[in-house]
């Protein structure tokens, strides 16, 4: 485990694969893009009407939760981070 996550990747291959014309594909439909954003709106008046909350009626200990809070997107970020990493060293080993 530790030797694969030190390897790197030689810059010939690197150059290689950015010279192939090959791109994503456009997958998302205006529908999906519209309730992306919906959602991201939603999201964000949720956290905001929970901080106001918070500063109204809430004591110090909001101080503990929102770090409790912090650590565990810190967490789910790095979810989201390695999860493409193994998938594509899955899809693209030779």
């Amino acid at each position: 485990m530790r030797n694969k996550l030190f390897t790197t990747k030689p810059i010939h291959d690197i150059l290689q694969e950015s010279e192939k014309k090959e791109g994503l594909k456009r997958t998302l439909t205006a529908t999906n893009l519209t309730t992306l954003g919906i959602g991201a709106i939603i999201g964000a008046g949720i956290f905001v009407i929970t901080g106001q909350a918070a500063a109204q009626y809430a004591g110090p200990a909001i101080l503990i939760s929102f770090v409790i809070s912090g650590v565990a997107c810190a967490f789910a970020g790095l979810c989201y981070a390695v999860s493409p990493a193994y998938c594509s060293d899955a899809i693209f080993s030779t």
